[in-house]
Order: C-alpha cells, then sequence, then structure tokens
C-alpha cells in the first residue's frame, strides 16, 4: 500500500464532504456529516462557524483517519475548500464574533451596495467588476456589520471568508486565495501586488483586518498542536491556502483549461466556464481563476438542492417520513410520476427565484413563480417543473456565455448532489440541447482540494495543473432528445420572459412581506 496519502475537506451550504487519496489518485476513504443553515429574517442566512465549519473539518479528519488506519503523518498535505464568499468577522484568536454572513444567497447588504455605488459612481464599479455590485461581493456585507453591527466591527481583527477561517483555525495564518481574494474581495487587494488598497479599504475596514493574498496551492503553514490535538492530524502537516467550493470541484473535474466548464449542482447551482481572457458582462461574473494564466466566466442560480430540499419538506413529507423509517430515499420517492409527464409539464413554467437571484438578473428581491397552474396539476408536475426551471435558468446563462466572441464551450462536465438524480440530468441535457457528462469520482470539491494538497507539496505525479488531469476520468453522458430539447425551446422563449414581466410587481411585494 501506498505510503503517501492527501487529505481534501470541503464545506458546503447543507453539509461537508472529505476524502483520503493516494499517491496514485485513487480515493481510500470517504465521509461526510450534514448541518444546519439559519435563516433568522428574510433575506439573511448564516452558518455557525464554530460548530458547522471547524466542527464538521475534525469530525470528517477523524473519522478519514479512523476508517483508513494510516499513520496520520502519513498524510503529506492537507487541503480544504469551503463556501464562499462569506463574510465572518473574528476576534484576535480566531473566535467568531457572530454567525458567518453567507455567499450570494444572503441579500441583507442592498442599502450597502447603494452606498458604495453613489461613493465611486456606476462607472467605477463596472471598471472594477464588470458589471454592478451584487449579493456575492464581500466589501458591501463587511460595510453592513460596520453600519449595523458597531459592537462586532470594534472587536473584528480579521473579515474573513470559509476557507480562510479553516486555514487559520488549522496553522494560525490568515490566508485568501488569489482567486476567492482577488473576486470576492474587489477592488479591496491591488490586483497586482495583492496587496490591501489603503484608500478603497477605507470607508468598509482597515488593511490589516484582512488576509494576505496567496495562490490556492500555495503552502499556507503547518498544522499546529493545539489543531492536531482537535483534528487528529500530526502536527506540521503542510496545509494549501485552500479556495472555496466551487473552484475545488472545477478543479476536480478538469477546469484547467478554457472550454472546459464545471456545473454544479448543490444547493445552489455554478457554473465556471474556463476562458482565455476576462470577459465583461453585467449579467455574469469573470475572474482570473485558480490556475494561473486561466480566467473564467461564472454564474450562479441560487436555488437547486435548496428547492429540492424545500419540496421534500413541504410538499413531500410522507417520502421523508418513509425514508425516516428506514424506507427508499425521499429524494427517489419524489420522482414516482415525473419521467412520464412531458417536457414542459402540460404548460407549467418555475421561476426558481425562491431566494432571490443573482445572476442573469442580480436581484435580491426576485421572487419565485409558479405559472400556468391548473386544477389537472398534481405535485408530480409541480416536481418536475421545479427542475426544468432550474434547468431554464442554467439554459438562460449559457445562452449568455456563448454569445461572447471567442468564448467556447467544448465539454459541460455536472457535479454535485443533483447528478445523482439522472431524471434531473437527462431534464438539463434536454433543455441545452448539448451532452452534459460527470466524472468518474463525483465527489466534487473534497477531491480537488486532495488533489491541490499534492500539487502544493509537488508529489511526483501531481507537479502541475494540467497533469491533475489524468487522474480524472469520465463517467456517464446524457445526451438531449431532439423533440424533447424542440419542445423546450418554446418554453424557454417563455420562462425568459417571465422576470422582466413580473420583477417590478415583486418589488412592490417585498416590503409588504417586511423584505
Amino acid at each position: 500500500m501506498s505510503q503517501a496519502y492527501f487529505m481534501g475537506i470541503d464545506t458546503g451550504t447543507n453539509s461537508s464532504k472529505g476524502v483520503i487519496m493516494d499517491d496514485a489518485g485513487k480515493v481510500i476513504a470517504v465521509s461526510s456529516t450534514q448541518h444546519e443553515m439559519t435563516n433568522p429574517q428574510p433575506g439573511h442566512y448564516e452558518h455557525d462557524a464554530e460548530k458547522d465549519w471547524w466542527g464538521d473539518f475534525c469530525t470528517i479528519s477523524r473519522s478519514l483517519l479512523k476508517q483508513t488506519g494510516i499513520d496520520p503523518r502519513q498524510v503529506k498535505a492537507v487541503g480544504a475548500s469551503a463556501l464562499g464568499a462569506d463574510c465572518l468577522p473574528v476576534d484576535e484568536h480566531c473566535r467568531p464574533l457572530r454567525k458567518a454572513i453567507l455567499y450570494g444567497i444572503d441579500a441583507r447588504a442592498t442599502d450597502e451596495m447603494e452606498q458604495l455605488t453613489q461613493l465611486y459612481g456606476e462607472e467605477q464599479i463596472r471598471k472594477w467588476y464588470g458589471r454592478p455590485l451584487c449579493s456575492s461581493d464581500v466589501m458591501p456585507k463587511i460595510l453592513w456589520i460596520k453600519n449595523k453591527e458597531p459592537e462586532v466591527y470594534a472587536k473584528t481583527c480579521k473579515f474573513i471568508t470559509g476557507s480562510t477561517y479553516i486555514t487559520a483555525k488549522l496553522t494560525g495564518s490568515y490566508v485568501v486565495d488569489r482567486f476567492l481574494g482577488l473576486a470576492s474581495f474587489n477592488p479591496l487587494y491591488d490586483p497586482q501586488t495583492w496587496e490591501p488598497v489603503p484608500e478603497l479599504c477605507a470607508p468598509v475596514c482597515r488593511p490589516d483586518q484582512l488576509a494576505k493574498v496567496r495562490e490556492a496551492a500555495d503552502i499556507a503553514g503547518f498544522v499546529t498542536a493545539e489543531a492536531a490535538a482537535e483534528t487528529g492530524l500530526a502536527e506540521g502537516t503542510p496545509v494549501t491556502t485552500g479556495t472555496d467550493d466551487s473552484g475545488a470541484e472545477a478543479i476536480s473535474c478538469g477546469v484547467v483549461s478554457p472550454g472546459q466548464m464545471m456545473l454544479q449542482l448543490g444547493s445552489s447551482v455554478y457554473m465556471i466556464l474556463g476562458t482565455e481572457g476576462l470577459v465583461d458582462d453585467e449579467q455574469l461574473w469573470r475572474e482570473e481563476f485558480i490556475v494561473p494564466g486561466l480566467c473564467d466566466i461564472s454564474a450562479g442560480t441560487n436555488t437547486a438542492g435548496s428547492l429540492t430540499k424545500w419540496y421534500r419538506d413541504t410538499l413531500f413529507p410522507d417520502a421523508k417520513a418513509l425514508e425516516g423509517e428506514g424506507g427508499p430515499d425521499a429524494y427517489q420517492s419524489m420522482l414516482a410520476g415525473v419521467a412520464d409527464i412531458a417536457p414542459g409539464s402540460d404548460g407549467l413554467i418555475t421561476l426558481p427565484y425562491f431566494a432571490g437571484e443573482r445572476t442573469p438578473v442580480n436581484d435580491p428581491l426576485a421572487r419565485g413563480i409558479l405559472f400556468g397552474l391548473t386544477l389537472g396539476h398534481t405535485r408530480a408536475h409541480l416536481y418536475r417543473s421545479a427542475l426544468e426551471g432550474v434547468g431554464y435558468s442554467i439554459a438562460q446563462q449559457i445562452a449568455r456565455m456563448r454569445s461572447h466572441e471567442n468564448v467556447k464551450i467544448d465539454r459541460i462536465i455536472a457535479v454535485g448532489g443533483g447528478t445523482l438524480n439522472p431524471v434531473w440530468m437527462q431534464i438539463i441535457a434536454d433543455i441545452l440541447g448539448t451532452p452534459i457528462c460527470t466524472p468518474e469520482i463525483t465527489l466534487g470539491a473534497c477531491f480537488g482540494d486532495a488533489m491541490m494538497a499534492a500539487l502544493a507539496v509537488k508529489h511526483p505525479g501531481f507537479e502541475s495543473y494540467d497533469r491533475l488531469t489524468r487522474y480524472i476520468r469520465e463517467g456517464t453522458v446524457y445526451t438531449p432528445n431532439p423533440e424533447s430539447h424542440s419542445v423546450y425551446a418554446q418554453y424557454q422563449a417563455l420562462y425568459n420572459q417571465l422576470y422582466p414581466a413580473t420583477a417590478e410587481l415583486a418589488h412592490r411585494l417585498a416590503p409588504l412581506a417586511g423584505q
């Protein structure tokens, strides 16, 4: 048996997962655990970082080591990723001062976005971001804490995101990777020097309250004695800078060159397409990707797995109860009859904006819609329509990407929990009219973390991002049905008009609901 192993652990919206990989790229152990996302009021989404992030990491690390029985000293490096970009204020001992404000699904900082836009001007904001400010940006979240929770702000030593917190707990070093730092904390860091810009930080925080920017696969530090006692890892084990979950997942499925696209179906949808250069589009995002020299276009739909979970809990309580009694998985039970319903759900279209929306509308006040309901529709129709609605959103954003000159999409690789639903995968392929493949190893971001850990220490066979692709093999391919695609194209045209036709009404509705 190999004597060198690499650990990767990812923290997501509703769960965390980890792997141990040997130096042949084979995963030898997997562990996962669940946690809760709290929604204390409309538009606010939070995690308890100490319990949900660090607690999960320690639990999974110990579980992986126990499963394998390997000597912790054989783990040659550890990589971690976490949902991003969040905003967590911590004190000088890395103790959270409040619950973490989550990524783009948290829409509390709308006033701060307007405040910053007024301060810098719309033209300057567009120069920095290629688009208006949105709920995925960290700067407005920091300003929200400054404006709304001054007592927390006054005690804050660092404003950090999830991956930074995990790495700091492991090593004592506050670092954020270039991909996440320069994009999500834009424009607080100089993109050339990677150092905080004092005059741009001044309205929101001090430069020393930000983490240091490093490459994702740099060694950020080494496991401390305290962290070793909590995680079971060996003191002195190298730890990478880490990155956000979507970036790590893109690495896990081979997004290391232009034209390769990851379609991540988790609690939300996140898409990353490798490009040769930065592409400005006010309805999408662009960054310099984790892989040096590679850029990307990215997009995000706020609800995917969180929408199917809502359906499970709200409309399919019997399926959930049956699972709790030892019966079949609730999500499998929910598919009963869904495949027998024709594309378009007999005239029912779902706008999946149940938690506001990021791209392409950048509107935290956007709301979900069930359009076309009749007395003939069943809950199976509603569920299929929800799956289709997510597919329409994906298709709308991919069409936007394709509209740019010199942007190519050679391959779409789907990852995440949604890939376990073959009916959903076929629906998405039919809507897109494009084949979708899944990788043979569908463990996601934690697998990418483990590969980047091996890259960080330049273990033989893992010396570059290009070489990582040798460990990524294709799994299932979903080929679109031309007849279904033709039907879906007609529904897509209607879907594309639903938000513009109702946005003003949604905005008028929000204050009535206290939002």
